[in-house]
């Protein structure tokens, strides 16, 4: 028994010794970051993404998660999330503005200074976040004034936080500054440029972070593994929807499809999509906090090209609607930094409606210059055939009916043919056609 004892002693001697000899065990293999991707508006749902990731990286214990960003801008009350999530984490979180060209505007300047550690890819921008009043409104300047204080405020607090310069993390928000990204790491906004994600990870390990839990961390994330947490396929599609110009593109499929029903009642087809992509537009409209005087705008303008298809007003209605629909979409965003349409978009869709008012306007003169064909108008200069002697009355028969006849000149024998002149209530007035 004793003797089995020693024999198993003697083996865990050995293998601790080996141990001893191969090194410690550094863990590499078993680091790993979360990476977030966003590019594009700040909207609900990437503060729902952002957060699901960030969960996700406390929930799989990794070394931090990594926020790579490249926005315009975004929503208020999205951004307030995302911070609110980012500040009370449980994991580090980094915040990565790249690649090559990016920017972390408005909101994005928010987000990057509320991370626990925050860096840029050289040739990136970051800062404006300066707030806009809504839609054409004038936002009186004692409004205007406390606005911006609170938005100062707020910046000011996140970068103290996080023991950045506050001063220069201020004028983002007071004077509309913003930081390419040398100048940014000069003024102390952000703590460190980094050509990849693979150099950023190598530069940020052995970083000490203090969590909201006032528990603190030193980041091992040299030689970790990236993980990619990918949007789930509702979430791609409600950011899609939620992008501008497709909810610009969406509102005027749903017009054209409405108006294309409504001018050739029971196709259906057009109706039905242009029903559907009405209600996703509202839906993505609503989302992006777009301005009702933009949309009543595009929406007057849709109803004056349906008039002009109506009522022919020689292209006086189109170009009121062409105006309508240029100012509308200028403004339809104008309440939410860094939430625009393309303005070559604009320019196509404008260029697409004038066209397609022209073409309703050239029909229209078209069908007034051209010869009714219908009715007792649409017989003249037509054929019919003497049925009785025409001296000068008697009947023709003329588009399959007989008719009372008045010949002018010659008389008309039975069966030949005569040219109908004019006709005068229920009786017609022929002539004789010439013989070839």
């Amino acid at each position: 028994m004793f003797r089995r004892l020693r024999v198993v002693t003697l083996a865990l001697i050995a293998f601790g010794a080996l141990i001893s000899l191969a090194g410690p065990v550094t863990g590499d293999e078993s680091r790993k970051v979360v990476v977030l991707e966003v590019d594009g508006t700040i909207v609900p749902v990437i503060a729902q993404y952002i957060d699901r990731g960030i969960d996700l990286a406390e929930d799989t214990g990794a070394s931090a998660c990594v926020i790579k960003l490249n926005t315009p801008g975004g929503l208020l009350t999205a951004t307030e999330d995302i911070v609110s999530s980012i500040m009370n984490a449980d994991v580090p979180v980094v915040t990565y503005v790249s690649p090559k060209g990016a920017w972390a505007a408005s909101a994005g300047t928010f987000i990057t200074l509320a991370s626990h550690v925050a860096a840029m890819t050289p040739g990136t921008t970051i800062g404006a976040a300066h707030p806009v009043a809504g839609g054409d409104q004038e936002i009186p300047e004692d409004q205007m004034k406390k606005i911006t204080e609170f938005s100062a405020k707020w910046m000011r607090t996140i970068a103290e936080d996080r023991n950045r310069n506050a001063e220069e993390a201020e004028l983002a928000v007071t004077e509309s500054k913003s930081f390419t990204d040398t100048e940014a790491l000069e003024a102390d906004i952000i703590d460190l440029r980094a050509e990849s994600l693979e150099s950023l990870l190598e530069q940020i390990d052995g970083t000490e972070v203090a969590l909201a839990s006032g528990r603190t961390v030193i980041l091992a994330t040299a030689g970790a593994t990236a993980e990619t947490a990918e949007m789930t396929p509702f979430e791609k599609f409600l950011h899609t929807v939620t992008d501008p110009n497709v909810a610009y593109i969406l509102f005027t499929l749903a017009t054209i499809g409405l108006i294309t029903e409504i001018s050739s009642p029971g196709l259906i087809v057009p109706g039905v999509v242009g029903g559907i992509c009405l209600i996703l537009a509202f839906y993505s409209l609503g989302v992006l906090d777009a301005y009702w005087g933009g949309m009543a705008l595009m929406l007057l303008a849709m109803g004056l090209f349906v008039a002009e298809y109506f009522t022919a007003s020689f292209g006086v209605l189109t170009a009121g609607g062409v105006a309508a629909l240029v100012l509308g979409s200028i403004i339809l965003f104008s309440r939410t930094p860094g939430v625009e349409v393309d303005t070559r978009l604009i320019a196509l869709v404008t260029a697409g409606a004038a066209g397609f008012g022209v073409f309703v306007l050239g029909a229209i003169i078209r069908g007034q210059r051209r010869p009714k064909v219908t009715g007792t108008d649409g017989m003249l200069q037509g054929r019919a055939i003497a049925r009785t002697p025409l001296t000068p009355r008697g009947t023709v028969l003329a588009e399959g009916e007989l008719w009372n006849a008045v010949a002018e000149g010659e008389h008309v024998a039975p069966g030949e043919e005569v040219t109908i002149v004019s006709v005068d209530r229920m009786q017609l007035r022929v002539r004789k056609r010439p013989t070839s």
